[in-house]
């Protein structure tokens, strides 16, 4: 019994630095896709997700946009940087919108059409493509 109490002591004592994290399915409403394009405004490329900060619309009637990224780990691993998105870029995007918040999107694939510069979430997994026009 006694180190069973003291198991129980030990995880709870590591609770408050485990990893906390959501389901996309619970935030965004998957069944349901948007687009959007707009001008870059921000892209905040930190853990756990990044960000996109997008200005929709003209100078009377603008409206900034966040759209939620996958995983900084694997944007990383698949060569997205806190340089690839920059303030100015003209993007389409498409993804699923916020269950709660207006003008929140999961993004489920972005073109750059200056470059042909695209990003992709194609199941679990991020992909970009680099094809110059």
């Amino acid at each position: 019994m006694r180190w069973v109490l003291l198991l129980v002591l030990g995880f709870g004592a590591w609770a408050p630095f485990a990893y906390p994290h959501h389901s996309i399915a619970g935030m965004y409403n998957t069944r349901e896709e948007v687009t959007i394009e707009g001008i870059v405004a921000e892209l905040r490329f930190r853990n756990p997700h990044p960000f996109l900060i997008v200005n929709v619309g003209g100078a009377g009637s603008r409206t900034q946009w966040i759209l939620e990224m996958d995983n900084r780990r694997e944007m990383a691993r698949i060569g997205m940087t806190d340089e690839t998105l920059r303030p100015g870029d003209r993007v389409i995007v498409s993804g699923n919108p916020s269950h709660d918040v207006s003008q929140r999107i999961y993004i489920r694939k972005l073109d750059r059409p200056a470059d042909g510069f695209g990003y992709e979430q194609v199941g679990n997994s991020p992909r970009i493509n680099t094809r110059s026009r």
